[in-house]
């Protein structure tokens, strides 16, 4: 079964909780929730990370290197500010999906710079949670592609 990396920065463990009007009512364990059910469906399984910590971020992006198909990663602030986690990602052989459940391109100005982007093969954003779904199935389709 292969494997999906589904990594998340800064806090994003307050989902539910933190500025609901842009990130909802639904937690970060609801969300893991969500994407274990349709990677499962379609083959896949995934392991789910959360970290406030850069390093710690960039030290799952390295985790992933060998072992995983796909990183789906949403940086959070450390979108906008981590040349660390771009070089690991650089790393990182197999597909990697960007997503932000808020439209950064709509938001503050110094959130509409993404380092993430520049080695990013796909960017999701302002699905809300549901842009991790849509980031499994682009992962799925990918390897159907193949």
């Amino acid at each position: 079964m292969e494997t999906i990396h589904i990594l998340n920065g800064p806090n994003l463990n307050l989902l539910g909780m933190r500025e609901t009007n842009i990130y909802g009512h639904k937690t970060i364990n609801d969300l893991e929730d969500m994407c274990r059910r349709r990677a499962s469906e379609n083959g896949f399984q995934v392991v789910f990370k959360q970290t406030n910590s850069e390093s710690t971020l960039v030290d799952f992006i390295q985790e992933a290197i060998g072992k995983s198909s796909a990183i789906i990663i949403n940086a959070a602030a450390y979108t906008h500010t981590s040349i660390a986690i771009l070089d690991a990602l650089k790393s990182f052989a197999g597909y990697v999906v960007e997503v932000h459940i808020s439209d950064i391109s709509k938001r503050e100005e110094f959130r509409k710079f993404s380092f993430v982007s520049l080695r990013a093969d796909l960017v999701i954003q302002g699905l809300g949670l549901d842009g991790y779904i849509e980031a499994i199935d682009k992962v799925v389709e990918k390897k159907v592609n193949k």
